[in-house]
This record gives structure tokens, C-alpha cells and sequence, in this order.
């Protein structure tokens, strides 16, 4: 079983039908990578072993009883930021360093309802804030394709944790590109559905208005039956959407004649690494072999993305995370002298500070005074990003651009320079803000690191994101990539 870790959700899933191998001989491999490679990737918080194991069992006997579904058996790992029923949730801070989830989110029992297999719980930055996974309590992950770089945040430990082949697939959140981004950053796919697509309830929040969970895979046909799964509508979070769920797989073979894809000219100026320039203009040209026509378009208020991104998330982020106050659930200080003390000390103790930073700028944004000045004038400009790719799309059928403007930078090197560090999401940012779907996949490499290439669509075509990713994957290898320590 030496290469079997090497092989997609879909062959996985392809030889448990054809008792290749058994989930609990497939789990019990996984476990064992983790075991040995993990410590120098750090990828993992927590693992779940007699769970997966007892997992596995279960998913054997229903292959053997023919109730088998596509997913059944296939071992996953969850970010931190979900809430998985008795087993720790800690978002990544100490802040929750000792708090067992009473429940299941919705897409934690999605999956188990599909017969997959937690592996355990990944590593990321704290509360989701960050660019680079350096913010966890638990310390930063570790990119496998080089250890003295980033794997990229928030949800870097569940990129690491697939693209070193300790997982087959795992799942992620993407508040301003927390799933591209990494996934760019260590050579695999990765989704941020629409805004809605995917339930919210039972994931811990940075930024209600932002987030959005999604798979990272190998590949686009991966990405495509965990969407199956993971989408819908839940009556438990009120900013789900009540919209019928396509088959994700059925129409990834369709050509792509015909098809316009826009290129905005705003992604190709000040702040792109010419590298990374040269193998996106790669990836264009194999789509343009595919039979899709290349147009260029605008999107004029895309630069002010980030400034409106740190004011809206900032806020939102100050609102929700005004509940971690030492009193019901969390870190709590020692020995408090009166309630206030309770307050200031346990939040000061158990937040790190980027998310301190981030309390800050939200709470002063939205004081008397300043609400209009900075909060509502950031939803106005929001409001224009939106418009833009209205206007874009009106044009175009996709949008393609770098997912991040370098490859993978070193550990330490933009600790002291929040400003530099926030410009990694430039390219991801503005299709949170419009609450749009996009997806980042591997176009080659600079300097021996992945980089990689992000498609966006209207709202709900998810079905033409994959089908465009899988046809691009079909022509190239680039996902097929895998660090040579890991193979």
C-alpha cells in the first residue's frame, strides 16, 4: 500500500468498490503518515484515531451490506474551525484550548452522513485571521514543498495536510481567500463555494458575511463530489439559501467552445510577481487550446478590496467574538478580582495578537462617531466591488486570474509587516466581498513552489468553475505534483 496515498478521492473510492483495499486498512494508512511526517509539517491539532478507526469499521460493513454511497470509507480531515462533537475545537487559540464541541456542525455531519472517515482536526491561524497559518496557539505549519515556507491561512493545515498526502481531501473556511490561497501555496485545489451554498451552522465565526467553508482536493472531480455532499440549504443557519443542489460531477466533461473567459487587467499590475505572471498567461493559453475565447475586462474598484475587507471583517469579527469573555465557555483567567478583571485578563490571555489587532480596528470602526466615516462608507464601497463583476459577467462566462501574487514567502518574513501580509489576498479578497464562488488550481511552479491559478463565476456555477477545472486538468499535470519528501 506504498502509493495509495498518492491516488484521488476518486480512485480511492473506485478500489474500496472493487475491495482493493478496506476503509479500515485505508484509514489505518492515513494514520500512519500522520504519525510519522506530521511532525514536521505540524498540520494537525488533533487527531481522532479510535474514531476514525471505529469510522472505518462501520463504513466496511456498509459496503459489505451494498449501502455504500461515492464517499463511503474515504478518511478527511476538518479544520479546527468546525465544531466536531466530543472532540476538541480550539479555532486554532488557546482561547478555546479546552473546549469540547457538545455537537456536529452541519458540514462535519454532512460528511459523517456520507460515510467518511475523520482523520482529525487541522491546524490554522487563530480564528481564521491570518495569511500565512503563523498565528495558531499551536504553532505555524509547515509548507511540505519547503518547511521554511508558508503553507498559506487560514486553513494552511488542511492544505498541508493534503497536498503531503496525510489526507485524501479536507475541508476549509474562506473569509477573504482562506482556502485559495493555501491551496495555491501547496499545489492542490481548493473551493469557496457561493456564500450561502454551504452551511454556516456549527463553524466557529470570524466574519459572518464572509465566511464560507469548501474542500480542498487534488483535483476539481474531488472538489466536485465533496460539493455534492456539503451543499444545501440548513434551516439551522439563516444565511443558508434554499436553491436545489445540481450533481457537481455531471457536467465536467462538457467542452468549453464557446465559452468566454474574462481576463481583468487590474490583476497584472503593480504587485505581481512576473513569474507568477508568466505561468498564469500559461494557463490562459491552454484554455484558449480548450476552445474558450479570451476577452479582457475591468474591474475598477477591485484595488480598494483590501481597505474594505479590514473595516468589514474587522467589525464583524469584533462583534462575534465579543462571547469569548472568560464567563461561559473558553479560557478563563486564575483568581479574578471582580468581573472586570474576568474580562480583560481572560481575553488578553487567551486572544493572540492578530486577533487582538483585529478587535481593535473593528470595535473603533464601528464607535459613535466613526460608524459612518469607515463601516458604512466600506458596505458602499463593497456594494460597487459587487457591481463590477455584475458588469464583468454580463461579458463573460469566467473570470481567471493568479489566486496570490507569489509563491509560497519564508516563515517570519511578514510577522512585522501586517500591511504585506494582508496584500496576499489581494487577488481573493474582492470575490468574498461580492459573495462569489471561486476555486484556485495548480499552474506550475517558481523557484521549485506551487502557484496557482483562480477561476470565479457567477453566483451557483459552481458546475462551470469544476467543469472548467477539470478540463484544464485533464491537459496538464500540475495537480499531479507531489513533494518528494512525502511520496
Amino acid at each position: 500500500m506504498t502509493e495509495i496515498h498518492n491516488m484521488t478521492v476518486a480512485e480511492l473510492s473506485e478500489g474500496l468498490s472493487k475491495k482493493a483495499f478496506s476503509s479500515v486498512e485505508l484509514t489505518q494508512h492515513y494514520l500512519d503518515r500522520i504519525q510519522r511526517l506530521d511532525k514536521t509539517y505540524n498540520s494537525f491539532i488533533t487527531t481522532t484515531v479510535s474514531f476514525a478507526l471505529e469510522k472505518a469499521k462501520l463504513s466496511d460493513e456498509l459496503r459489505t451490506k451494498g449501502q455504500a454511497g461515492p464517499l463511503t470509507g474515504i478518511p478527511i480531515a476538518h479544520k479546527d474551525i468546525f465544531c466536531t462533537k466530543g472532540v476538541k475545537t480550539s479555532c486554532g487559540s488557546k482561547m478555546l484550548d479546552n473546549f469540547i464541541a457538545p455537537y456536529n456542525s452541519t458540514m462535519v455531519s454532512q460528511m459523517e452522513d456520507a460515510g467518511m472517515v475523520m482523520l482529525g482536526k487541522t491546524n490554522m491561524d487563530e480564528f481564521a485571521m491570518g495569511s500565512s497559518n503563523e498565528t495558531s496557539f499551536y504553532g505555524p505549519v509547515r509548507n511540505p514543498w519547503n518547511v521554511d515556507t508558508v503553507p498559506g491561512g487560514s486553513s494552511g493545515g488542511s492544505a498541508a495536510a493534503v497536498a503531503a498526502r496525510l489526507a485524501p481531501c479536507s475541508t476549509g473556511t474562506d473569509t477573504g481567500g482562506s482556502i485559495r490561497q493555501p491551496a495555491a501555496l501547496c499545489g492542490i485545489t481548493g473551493l469557496k463555494p457561493t456564500y450561502g451554498r454551504v452551511s454556516r451552522y456549527g463553524m466557529i465565526a470570524f466574519a459572518s458575511s464572509l465566511d464560507q467553508g469548501g474542500p480542498f482536493a487534488q483535483t476539481a472531480l474531488d472538489a466536485a463530489m465533496m460539493l455534492n455532499v456539503m451543499a444545501g440549504f440548513d434551516v439551522k443557519d439563516s444565511t443558508s439559501v434554499d436553491k436545489a443542489v445540481p450533481d457537481y460531477t455531471k457536467n465536467l466533461k462538457d467542452s468549453l467552445k464557446g465559452k468566454v473567459i474574462g481576463v481583468p487587467k487590474e490583476y497584472f499590475e503593480n504587485g505581481l510577481d512576473k513569474t507568477v505572471e508568466s505561468r498564469v498567461q500559461d494557463a490562459i493559453h491552454v484554455f484558449e487550446k480548450l476552445g474558450a475565447r479570451i476577452q479582457e475586462v475591468s474591474l475598477p474598484s477591485s484595488p480598494l478590496s483590501i481597505s474594505v475587507y479590514y473595516v468589514v471583517a474587522s467589525a464583524e469579527c469584533s462583534s462575534n467574538l465579543s462571547r469569548f469573555d472568560g464567563v461561559r465557555f473558553g479560557h478563563r483567567c486564575e483568581k479574578p478580582r471582580d468581573l472586570e478583571d474576568l474580562y480583560k485578563r481572560s481575553r488578553a490571555e487567551g486572544f493572540g495578537d492578530e486577533v487582538k489587532r483585529r478587535i481593535m480596528v473593528g470595535t473603533y470602526a464601528l464607535s459613535t462617531g466613526y460608524y459612518d466615516a469607515y463601516y458604512l462608507k466600506a458596505q458602499k464601497v463593497r456594494q460597487l466591488i459587487a457591481d463590477d463583476f455584475k458588469r464583468a459577467f454580463a461579458q463573460v462566462d469566467l473570470l481567471i486570474g493568479p489566486t496570490a501574487p507569489t509563491p509560497a514567502f519564508k516563515i517570519g518574513e511578514k510577522t512585522d509587516d501586517p500591511v504585506s501580509m494582508y496584500l496576499s489576498d489581494i487577488y481573493t479578497i474582492a470575490t468574498n466581498l461580492a459573495g462569489l464562488p471561486g476555486l484556485s488550481i495548480p499552474a506550475g511552479f517558481v523557484n521549485d513552489l506551487p502557484i496557482g491559478i483562480q477561476l470565479t463565476s457567477k453566483h451557483f456555477d459552481e458546475s462551470l468553475l469544476l467543469n472548467a477545472a477539470h478540463q484544464y486538468q485533464l491537459e496538464t499535470d500540475w495537480h499531479k505534483k507531489i513533494p518528494q519528501s512525502c511520496i
